[in-house]
C-alpha cells in the first residue's frame, strides 16, 4: 500500500465517504487541492462548515433554508391552492428552475423503499396530511420520481390523500424533447402514450 503523510491519509478518506466518490477520485481531488492556494481551500472548508450550522430544515415544507419558514413559503404571492410533492431538496430546485410553477411544495425528505427499511414513517408524510388538514389545497401534484421507490411513494400518497378531497395529479412522464422514439425504451414509450393529450 502506499504510504501518505496521515492528513492527506485522512482527506482521501473522508472524501471517499461522499456518493460517487471512489478512491482513485478522492486522490485526484485531494492533490488536486493540495495544489490550491491556502486561501482557497479555507473558503472550501469554511463552505462545508457554514452548510452545516447555518441551513435548517424548513418547518413547513422541509426544504433546505437559512430562514425558516423558506422564502418559498414565506412568500405570499405562491398559489396556496396548489402543492407540489417531491422527494428531496434537489427536485424542488429543478421544478423552481422551470419558472412553470407557481405554488408551494413539500419535500418528502425520501422515497418509499422496503428493501432499505424507508417505511412511511422515515418520511414526511405525517407532516404532509397535517398540512392537508390545515390548509386544504384544490390541488395536489405528485412529482416524486419515476423509479419504482417513486411510483410507490406517489400510489401510497394517492391513496392516503383521495378523503381530502383535493385533486390529486401525478406529473407527466414520457420522451424528453428532442428525443427520438427509435432510442426510447419500451417503458418510456408506454407511459408517453398514456399521458398523451389532444392538440388545440
Amino acid at each position: 500500500m502506499t504510504y501518505y503523510p496521515e492528513p492527506v491519509a485522512r482527506l482521501i478518506e473522508a472524501l471517499q465517504r461522499l456518493p460517487g466518490i471512489g478512491p482513485k477520485t478522492a486522490q485526484r481531488l485531494t492533490f488536486f487541492l493540495l495544489k490550491r492556494p491556502v486561501g482557497e481551500v479555507r473558503e472550501l472548508a469554511e463552505s462545508l462548515v457554514g452548510v452545516k450550522e447555518k441551513i435548517v430544515s424548513c418547518g413547513t415544507c422541509f426544504n433546505v433554508t437559512d430562514q425558516d419558514p423558506c422564502r418559498i413559503c414565506a412568500d405570499p404571492a405562491r398559489d396556496g391552492r396548489l402543492l407540489c410533492v417531491v422527494e428531496e431538496p434537489n427536485d424542488l430546485l429543478a421544478m423552481e428552475r422551470t419558472g412553470e410553477y407557481r405554488g408551494r411544495y413539500h419535500v418528502l425528505q425520501g422515497a418509499l423503499s422496503p428493501l432499505d427499511g424507508i417505511g412511511p414513517d422515515d418520511l414526511k408524510v405525517r407532516e404532509l396530511l397535517a398540512r392537508l388538514e390545515a390548509s386544504a389545497p384544490a390541488e395536489v401534484i405528485l412529482a416524486t420520481n419515476p423509479n419504482v421507490e417513486g411510483e410507490a411513494t406517489a400510489l401510497y400518497l394517492a391513496k392516503l390523500l383521495r378523503p381530502f378531497g383535493a385533486r390529486i395529479t401525478r406529473i407527466a412522464r414520457g420522451l424528453p424533447v428532442g428525443g427520438d422514439l427509435e432510442y426510447a425504451d419500451q417503458v418510456t414509450l408506454s407511459k408517453a402514450l398514456e399521458g398523451r393529450r389532444e392538440i388545440s
